[in-house]
C-alpha cells in the first residue's frame, strides 16, 4: 500500500506568496499614486497573511489568523471590485484570497480526524 504523502506544494508555501503578492500590491499603490493608506493596508495584512502562513507552517491545524485575513481581504477587496469594475487591483487581490479561502476550507475538512 502506497502512502499519500500530502499536496505537491504545502499550503503554508503558496501562503507565503499570497502574504507577497498582497504586501507588495501596498508597496506598489504607495509608488504608482503616492497612496499611504494603500501602504499601510498591503503592509499590514500582508505581515498578518505570513504570519498565518508562518503559523500554519509550525502546526497545520492553526488556520485562524490566515483565514480570517484572507476571508477579510475577499470580502473588502471584492465589493471595492464590484463597485469599481476594476480587475487591478481590488478584483485580483478579491480573486486571490476567495482562492486561499477555498484552500484553506478544503484543508480544513480534508484533515484526518482525531479519535
Amino acid at each position: 500500500m502506497q502512502k499519500d504523502s500530502g499536496p505537491l506544494v504545502p499550503i503554508h508555501w503558496i501562503g507565503f506568496g499570497y502574504a507577497a503578492l498582497v504586501a507588495s500590491g501596498g508597496i506598489i499603490g504607495y509608488a504608482k499614486a503616492g497612496s499611504v493608506p494603500s501602504l499601510a493596508a498591503g503592509l499590514l495584512f500582508g505581515g498578518l497573511a505570513g504570519l498565518g502562513a508562518y503559523q500554519l507552517s509550525q502546526d497545520p491545524r492553526n488556520i485562524w489568523v490566515f483565514l480570517a485575513t484572507s476571508g477579510t481581504l475577499a470580502g473588502i477587496m471584492g465589493m471595492r471590485f464590484y463597485h469599481s469594475g476594476k480587475f487591478m487591483p481590488a478584483g485580483l487581490i478579491a480573486g486571490a484570497s476567495l482562492l486561499m479561502v477555498a484552500k484553506l476550507g478544503i484543508s480544513l475538512f480534508n484533515r484526518p480526524h482525531q479519535s
